[in-house]
């Protein structure tokens, strides 16, 4: 099984499935799995292609007019204030939950969540 000096080499069917199941895990980049078993990226690209697991396939997504730009800068700069108040909103509940505690152990209640129901706060 000679082709222009080179070996053809036949992987079994759970050979394959080994390799895409640890290509899934994650421990191993698809260059590293085959410098570990001596095989070539583009037949592990095939392997990819014959299951169907195009999750694995590496893909790029090309963004080339100055609409997509502005609209990615856009959902970028959203992304990033939506951030801020989630910050904010945490950094508010902590605040609240701590004059709780506090206001539970002035007012002589043995809990926050005593206090809360006297008040009528959900918890």
């Amino acid at each position: 099984m000679y082709r222009n000096d080179k070996v053809i080499r036949r992987y079994s069917e759970p050979f394959k499935l080994k390799i895409l199941a640890e290509l899934t895990i994650g421990k191993h980049t698809k260059s590293e799995l085959c410098k570990l078993y001596a095989i070539a990226p583009t037949t592990v690209n095939v392997w990819i292609k014959k299951y169907n697991r195009k999750d694995l396939m590496n893909t790029r997504v090309k963004v080339e007019t100055k609409d997509e730009i502005s609209r990615i800068k856009g959902l970028q700069k959203e992304i990033e204030q939506l951030k801020k108040l989630l910050l904010k909103k945490d950094l508010d509940a902590m605040v609240l939950d701590s004059y709780l505690e506090v206001a539970a152990e002035d007012l002589g209640y043995k809990s926050v969540i005593e206090l809360k129901k006297k008040l009528n706060i959900k918890p």
